[in-house]
């Protein structure tokens, strides 16, 4: 269990060694007390007298004792929290480093709530075990096996008394343990699905309100969590017997040795002082035994909870060969390209060119692939079989950072962090100066909305960018993409939700996002696209024709009835007014 989680810590170990050593010595210090008072007691049951040096002495020692525990195991928790948090970094650094390595879209498949939970939830409850069930178990176990064997030293037979209740209390660990992981799984899982669910809930609020607590959702959401709490229930139901039975045993470890010893003690079998001073040393097996048992459901969460995380970010990683784009240009090219997600064929053979300078667009009914094939050329994921190629040079070739360097990705639900306008603006830039980031907001129609906020272009967008209204999130989206400059441009239904009033201020932005750019564009209102240079045709995953808006009118039948559907669709006039007609 415990090698899953410290094979993290790197050079920590040592840490957590030098811990673990100054916590035992900590529980020790607790222990010697009981021999200090036995020195005491037992002249003096023997008839005999003390110098007052000798017993002031072991009062001192009792004494010494405390401020070694004090010290010890102060020191032995701060070293091993130290090892702890740092173990927790490189572990979060690992995780970061295997979900660079994905695809994106495999990474958006997770969902956020699955994610914060594993970066999050789930790291941080192994510092309990790293921080105290390592340290403070292995040396709360340590210790009675020492006591033990001063037992044996002492009195064998008054030593198998102490133990006679010794093995029941390892038995219910054990049966507690097997019976916590039978439940694990479930347990897990549900919390899991439970996350997920809150977090889908709490962001579909807004529909929640409108439709009422009777909506899917919501029936969902109870369900989920009274799912988590029946399985939370279960996993304590099956351990808390147990955790009864050994926390009785272990608590009561001179349950027979006072009566059967003072039987010994009577018949002449065992000597009086060693009763007492094995009764002593029975007191220090208890409390030690107790914490060490108390981190044993926690070791097997942890263990859970670490292969879990690892389980749910080892899938195959992006291909990759890292190398810097060296291509003539920037046409891309899809060379039969083949693509399946979870067994089922999404992009079926298809082949298209996105020309240099020029604008190329995609149509298709939803779900026919064309945003599947915009994220391929971006490589959110590993195409099953063909080659795309950008320049010339194929993109498995180059690194995804050079990739990225090459284009802008537009969609219609770009990301804003809850960071300044300008900051959000500056992701497509870094480095960009302060000049070019006000430009690139002014070319995107962003000024008029931002010279109207208290705290002009450093207002918080808020979380995911709600202190913002759907058109303005997409301008600043389009600043961004402004600013970075990249020769390629992908636009995927940029302009989807955008309202009358954005429209107009939405497309003099991106005509200057596309201006002399390389432009693929996915767009379901075809009148903005009848100007393309060509216009590819997707159905059902495969190009069902290619040509300009004219040649595709007279010659296919599937664009002509998507461009009937789009004219019917601008005819339809819905004109907002107090008891108005729709």
């Amino acid at each position: 269990m415990i090698k899953s989680i410290l094979k993290y810590a790197g050079k920590y170990k040592i840490l957590t060694v030098v811990a673990t050593v100054m916590v035992v010595i900590a529980v020790a210090a607790q222990i010697l007390p009981y021999i200090f008072a036995y020195q005491i007691i037992s002249p003096l049951i023997a008839g005999e007298s003390i110098p007052w040096q000798f017993a002031v002495g072991r009062v001192v020692g009792v004494a010494v004792c405390l401020v070694l525990n004090f010290v010890f195991y102060l020191g032995g928790l701060s070293l091993s929290h130290i090892a702890a948090f740092n173990t927790l970094y490189n572990l979060r650094v690992s995780l970061q480093g295997k979900m660079e390595k994905l695809p994106l879209g495999v990474v958006q498949e997770k969902g956020t709530g699955n994610l914060k939970k594993l970066f999050v939830d789930d790291v941080e409850s192994m510092e309990l075990l790293l921080a105290h069930a390592i340290p403070e178990g292995i040396g709360n176990l340590l210790i009675p096996i020492g006591v033990f064997i001063a037992m044996f030293a002492v009195d064998w037979k008054l030593a198998l008394l102490t133990l006679i209740m010794l093995p029941v209390g390892v038995w219910a660990v054990m049966m507690m343990t097997r019976a916590g992981f039978a439940k694990m799984e479930s347990y897990y899982r549900s919390a899991q699905v439970m996350n997920n669910t809150i977090i889908e809930y709490v962001n579909g609020m807004e529909v929640v309100k409108i439709f009422g607590r009777d909506s899917d959702s919501y029936k969902r959401y109870k369900k989920d969590v009274e799912a988590y709490r029946d399985f939370t229930l279960d996993w304590y139901r099956v351990c808390w017997p147990w955790m009864a039975v050994y926390a009785g045993v272990f608590a009561c470890c001179s349950l027979f040795t006072l009566p059967f010893g003072g039987m010994f003690v009577v018949n002449g079998w065992s000597q009086l002082a060693d009763l007492i001073l094995v009764l002593c040393l029975s007191f220090g097996l208890g409390g030690p035994l107790m914490k060490a048992m108390r981190f044993v459901p926690s070791l097997a969460q942890v263990d859970r909870k670490v292969k879990e995380l690892e389980k749910t970010l080892d899938a195959e990683p992006l291909k990759s060969k890292g190398n810097a784009f060296t291509g003539k240009g920037n046409t891309a090219v899809f060379e039969n390209v083949t693509f399946a997600y979870e067994e089922k064929d999404v992009i079926q053979n298809a082949n298209l060119v996105v020309e240099e300078g020029k604008k190329t667009a995609l149509v298709g009914e939803s779900g026919s692939g064309k945003s599947t094939l915009a994220k391929l050329l971006v490589h959110y994921y590993d195409i099953g079989s063909g080659k795309i190629t950008l320049g010339g040079q194929d993109i498995t070739d180059m690194s995804l950072d050079a990739l990225n360097d090459k284009i802008s990705f537009v969609s219609q639900d770009n990301f804003l962090f809850n960071t300044s306008i300008y900051d959000n603006i500056k992701v497509g830039k870094p480095d960009a100066t302060k000049e070019e980031v006000l430009a690139a907001a002014q070319k995107a129609q962003c000024m008029e909305f931002i010279n109207r906020l208290e705290n002009g272009i450093y207002t918080l967008a808020g979380d995911c960018g709600s202190a913002l209204s759907g058109g303005e999130r997409q301008r600043v989206s389009l600043a961004r993409a402004i600013l970075k400059n990249a020769p390629v441009v992908i636009l995927d239904e940029a302009t989807a939700f955008a309202d009358p009033e954005n429209e107009e201020k939405m497309e003099k932005a991106i005509a200057e996002v596309v201006r002399g750019k390389t432009l693929l564009v996915i767009a379901h209102r075809l009148a903005s696209i009848q100007n393309a240079d060509k216009i590819y045709v997707l159905d059902n995953g495969r190009v069902a024709g290619s040509g300009t808006h004219k040649e595709l009118l007279e010659s296919n039948n599937i664009y002509k009835r998507l461009w009937q559907i789009s004219e019917d669709s601008a005819a339809w006039n819905v004109v907002g007014t107090e008891g108005g007609a729709v």
